[in-house]
């Protein structure tokens, strides 16, 4: 039985149902995934065990499965990630030296309330000509620094923007869009193991498949709870947080993301994630400072 958030009479409400048929019975009224990260280690599971409080109405949106988290992901997870980002950026050796490292490359995905849940149109810069999604394993972390479960994610990036200098990765990964989550959250202990788990991309365009690709969890070259170590150093997570775990599916130079596209991503277990691709404007605000 999975968690799932849906926004119903304009406010975030806990439902409960499987992972690949969707919501089949809301949750208390006062729940929340703050409380549940933020809770006790028992929340979850006295939550999803508990009475339902009626049945899920029509229409109801289903919404990201994070609340107050902040979505971290880490990168170079992957020996394919680690080869397409030595190739766009010419070679530079930072890319190998961070596989090879005992410190991971972790960095902000996606704001507090920013990830855009299934359904809802993922963004690709109007100021980059190579976008690509990232399908990975979402783990879903409570303020303890434990594992509680999983979902997918989708780490849009700009390619060309990341490839064109390391240190513009912030404007390549974290802006409008950038970053999808769902369907929703399935607890540790009613998932697959992790190293069983496969991660499937589908991009469709005008109805047809332009690519397709997959690869396994086990490829992995960092451990789940070795990557939630580095991230809980010298932080204060009071409500947990999410962290992407790295991709080891990357499209073809000369495939990149337009608007209209659909982007799917399947990973064992844990349901499906599709979303539209929208075009994000990049024109900035003529500031001015103070009033």
């Amino acid at each position: 039985m999975a968690l799932w958030q849906l926004l119903v009479d304009g406010r975030p409400r806990l439902a409960r149902g499987p992972a690949g048929e969707g919501p089949a019975g809301l949750l208390a009224a006062g729940a929340s995934i703050d409380a549940v990260l933020g809770g006790e280690p028992s929340v979850l599971g006295e939550l999803l065990a508990g009475p339902a409080a009626g049945p899920v109405p029509d229409g109801a949106q289903v919404l990201a499965p994070a609340g107050a988290q902040p979505i971290w992901a880490a990168g170079v997870t992957f020996l394919r990630s680690r080869d397409a980002r030595l190739e766009e950026s010419r070679g530079l050796d930072a890319y190998d030296k961070v596989y090879l490292a005992d410190r991971p490359e972790l960095f902000l995905k996606a704001l507090p309330g920013t990830a855009r849940g299934p359904g809802r149109p993922i963004g690709v810069r109007a100021d980059s000509d190579w976008n690509v999604p990232e399908p990975e394993l979402a783990v879903v972390i409570d303020r303890r620094g434990q594992i509680v479960g999983y979902s997918i994610g989708d780490d849009v990036s700009s390619r060309s923007i990341e490839g064109e200098n390391p240190l513009y990765l912030p404007q390549a990964k974290l802006y409008r869009g950038s970053c999808a989550l769902g369907p929703c959250l399935v607890p540790a202990a009613e998932a697959p193991d992790p190293a069983e788990m496969e991660i499937a991309l589908s991009i469709e365009r005008d109805g047809a498949e332009v690519f397709a690709d997959r690869c396994s969890v086990a490829d992995l070259q960092r451990s789940l709870p070795e990557l939630v170590d580095w991230l809980w150093r010298g932080q204060d997570l009071p409500v947990g947080a999410v962290l992407l775990t790295g991709t080891s599916i990357v499209p073809p130079p000369d495939l990149t993301l337009r608007p209209g596209d659909q982007v799917t991503i399947t990973v064992t277990g844990l349901g499906q994630l599709t979303n539209p691709v929208e075009l994000i404007d990049t024109t900035g605000p003529a500031a001015t400072v103070g009033g």
